[in-house]
């Protein structure tokens, strides 16, 4: 047995449900850390780690770790976003690691000398129910990612994935819909369209996000809803209006992700951004006046270096003005190879009284609890409005709370259900309360 193991974004599980079935022809796959128990009855081959490290190394370090350390005499290969900080520190810590990449894998003899396809059947019992992952294999039996394109157009000053991953390159749009319609055929209710930067998909090949996302809709048939990945504001006002009427079509969340990770002119010069904060802003008063109850997401960094009070009073003002109901707060912190890297080092800076750029931590601490319980308030207020409404919600996992359920409505907006429900059930539900995080309904 291989275990592969992702972190991140969507994107990256994408790639690790990729890279689980090029393994797929060699042996069995299993997408979850194995007790030990497990392997007195099945041999451990190896374990792939799909790793992130957007916010620095721990996370991938600890997944490291753990491996190693419970089985030490099984390989680990790491794979996914590991820039040359991350590889030097593993090896250190782990000196056997071995690292590859997805297209390693794609290109690697052993694999495409190997006759069949890239599917396996197999069930396992998670939650006391047992779950049939079907002939597509995938971590969810009802969501199928699918990496629409990689890489991207940008050089963010603060950003290390575009060290590993590159300059943009898009998928060609038939391979797409054709990988959809697998998905659909083969249980999918929903699909993910992910990458680096959805929002510049097809750049590179004469089409975009839009266009995309009508093709499928065109040629897919089936019972599925699709939710669009994360995109840079600058790109999106490109093609603005033919990407609003998608969401007319009930089969597209009405949800979107549109980071602009500052509020301050300055900050995102900095950040070298290439957007302003008043394009993010148009974008995000165009779409909640076009669809009530549109979920609208966003990032935002605090503390990056050179913040004033002045610039981050700015991020506060923004956030209060374009009311996101999703929105991950991040103190800043330096990523090495990165330009940001150099700037929190410089001791010449003018932004901040002391002549130094770096903000120091417990700014940043009070900086992002005030974000933190100001974006609550207003998250709490939007999903409010739907208290009363009746709608029809798809069931997703477990809830955190014992007896709970999690679905999606029509927003992508978490809807907790009381009682235990299996995944990929549709119900009519009416909500009847409300959380920052969760409508609640019955």
């Amino acid at each position: 047995m291989i275990v592969v193991l992702s972190q991140g974004c969507a994107a990256n599980f994408g790639d690790g449900e990729k890279i689980a079935r090029i393994l797929s022809k060699k042996s069995e796959v299993s997408f979850e850390f194995p007790e030990e128990s497990v392997t007195t009855s099945t041999q451990l081959e190896a374990f792939y780690l799909n790793v992130c490290t957007v916010k620095g190394n721990a996370g991938a370090m600890k997944l490291l770790r753990k491996a190693a350390n419970t089985y030490p005499n099984v390989p680990v290969y790491i794979t996914g976003c590991a820039p040359k900080d991350f590889r030097e520190e593993a090896i250190r810590v782990v000196p056997q690691v071995q690292f590859t990449t997805l297209s390693d894998l794609e290109n690697d003899p052993q694999f495409i000398s190997i006759s069949g396809n890239v599917t396996q059947d197999r069930t396992s019992e998670r939650n006391g129910s047992i779950t049939r992952h079907k002939n597509v294999l995938r971590e969810s039996p009802f969501v199928g990612i699918v990496n629409i394109e990689e890489g991207c157009l940008d050089a963010c000053a603060f950003c290390s994935t575009h060290l590993v991953k590159g300059r943009l390159h898009s998928f060609a749009p038939n391979d797409i819909v054709d990988q959809v319609q697998a998905l659909i055929d083969d249980g999918c209710l929903e699909i993910q369209l992910t990458g680096q930067d959805c929002a510049c998909y097809g750049f590179d090949i004469g089409t975009n996000l839009a266009e995309l996302t009508q093709r499928i809709l065109t040629h897919v048939n089936g019972n599925y809803r699709i939710r669009l990945g994360m995109g840079n504001p600058r790109h999106v006002l490109g093609y603005q209006e033919v990407l609003l009427d998608c969401f007319t079509d009930e089969r597209v969340y009405k949800f979107i992700h549109i980071p602009v990770q500052s509020g301050s002119e300055n900050i995102l010069k900095a950040m070298n951004r290439r957007h302003t904060a008043r394009d993010y802003a148009t974008l995000a008063h165009a779409f909640s006046e076009r669809f009530s109850k549109f979920t609208l997401s966003t990032d935002l960094i605090v503390g990056y270096p050179g913040e004033t009070a002045a610039d981050f009073n700015d991020t506060l003002e923004l956030l209060k003005e374009t009311r996101p109901t999703v929105c991950n707060i991040t103190r800043f912190v330096a990523r090495p190879g990165t330009v940001a890297a150099h700037l929190e080092s410089a001791t010449s800076g003018t932004h901040l009284e002391s002549g130094n750029l770096a903000v120091p931590d417990t700014i940043k601490h009070e900086r992002s609890a005030i974000l933190a319980e100001t974006f609550q308030q207003i998250a709490l207020e939007n999903n409010r409005e739907w208290i009363g409404d009746e709608c029809m919600v798809i069931t997703e996992k477990p809830g955190h709370r014992s007896g709970t359920t999690i679905a999606r409505n029509e927003a992508y907006r978490p809807v907790a259900l009381q009682g235990s429900f299996p995944a990929g059930q549709t119900l009519r539900v009416r909500i009847i309360d409300a959380e920052p995080f969760a409508l609640i309904a019955k």
